[in-house]
């Protein structure tokens, strides 16, 4: 092989490695065109849709996806989600603005397996808000007792008017409309709840919620939230408590799980022990678990043992819940010394009773004439 053939063979390959990585490199790909926003009435499930860049039909080579990402004003982290869609559904606030942004992704081939990818494009939604903040129902608190039912409360807004008529409206994937509660809470003919029953289909699901209202010339801002039942969850107490103490000396506890359709597998138990002599408790709690079984040592015999339990939905299937309420407040197991006491007291009782007899006896004697035998023992 000549002399420049040997200069030239390296020399071909770095130029090629070269050319390859500018190919890729001033590869380009249009942003997404016509980027809208749509409300099908869901309260706050919105419909986002796109079209393609216009040059997409030339990159036969390559896989062309969309990086949607989502958020309402004022949030700081953007939800984001890849797809090689051109609709997207996503739940918002509607009391504020939702935002959105699109940008193509483009790999494969003809880019040399290096992911290109294009400008964003923008759009917002808003929908007309009206009446002041202040008309809007205050303290909107949700509970999911015992997985069955939700029940929904507030109260009516600084700014509402007597006379004011409020109605709650919810909707989850799965129904084809939103759906108003027919399950109301009232006071003094106002409705300040809900009850809703039969929802086991939303649940992991966002629920959607809207309460609104009006009254007669005045505008009523509406409520928006979106919840997760799980998150929501409220069980019953604990049932059938039962305390015992060992030979030696161990407090066991055995309860069972609360009534109610909350799954077993999904509930945590926190167990606490106190000291029922004191005047007020001081509860301090010695176990959190999943199991419904827990053994105490008694390291302080003195004490009497109070024992109270509740649950929650645990983090394997919730990120947060509400407490139970506490069992019986206090079960309590004697003392050792007790123990030794109430064999004592029968002991005690009989020693008195014959140290009585005789005391009485010697008495009577004494009062009884010498050498005479008694007749009567009346008094005696």
């Amino acid at each position: 092989m000549a002399l420049w053939q040997l200069y030239a063979l390296p020399v071909a390959l770095v130029w090629g490695c070269m050319a390859s990585s500018f190919s890729s490199y001033y590869t380009t790909v249009a942003s997404p065109q016509d980027l809208q926003i749509t409300d099908p009435g869901l309260l706050g499930s919105l419909d986002i849709e796109w079209k393609p860049p216009p040059n997409v039909q030339t990159f036969n080579e390559c896989t062309v996806k969309y990086k949607f990402e989502y958020r309402n004003t004022g949030d700081r982290d953007w939800k984001v989600i890849f797809t090689s869609k051109l609709k997207f559904r996503a739940g918002f606030d509607l009391s504020r603005t939702a935002e959105v942004k699109v940008q193509t992704l483009l790999e494969g081939r003809c880019t040399n397996d290096v992911e290109v990818q294009s400008d964003w494009i923008y759009a917002t939604f808003q929908v007309p808000l009206q009446g002041k903040l202040e008309s809007e129902v205050q303290n909107f608190h949700c509970i999911y007792h015992d997985w069955e039912y939700l029940k929904c409360t507030w109260q009516p807004g600084l700014l509402a008017p007597h006379g004011v008529r409020y109605g709650l409206y919810y909707w989850y994937e799965g129904l084809g409309h939103a759906v108003q509660c027919v399950d109301y809470i009232q006071d003094h003919g106002i409705n300040i709840g809900c009850i809703l029953q039969n929802l086991t289909q939303a649940e992991y699901k966002d629920l959607s919620i809207c309460v609104n209202g009006s009254a007669a010339a005045t505008l009523l801002r509406p409520l928006y939230v979106t919840l997760r039942l799980h998150n929501l969850a409220k069980p019953s107490p604990p049932k059938q408590l039962v305390v015992s103490m060992s030979a030696s000396e161990e407090l066991h506890v055995v309860w069972s799980p609360p009534a109610g359709e909350t799954p077993p597998q999904c509930l945590e138990y926190e167990v606490q022990l106190a000291d029922q002599g004191e005047a007020k408790a001081a509860w301090v709690s010695v176990s959190t678990q999943m199991e419904t079984t827990l053994t105490i040592s008694r390291a302080n015999q003195s004490s009497i043992s109070c024992v109270r339990v509740r649950g929650r939905t645990s983090i394997f299937c919730a990120d947060q819940g509400f407490w139970s309420e506490w069992t019986q407040e206090c079960f309590s197991v004697s003392r050792k010394e007790d123990k030794q006491l109430f064999i004592l007291i029968p002991v005690i009782l009989s020693l008195s009773s014959s140290f009585i007899i005789f005391m009485l006896t010697g008495q009577c004697k004494k009062r009884s004439p010498a050498g005479k035998p008694l007749h009567a023992s009346v008094g005696c």
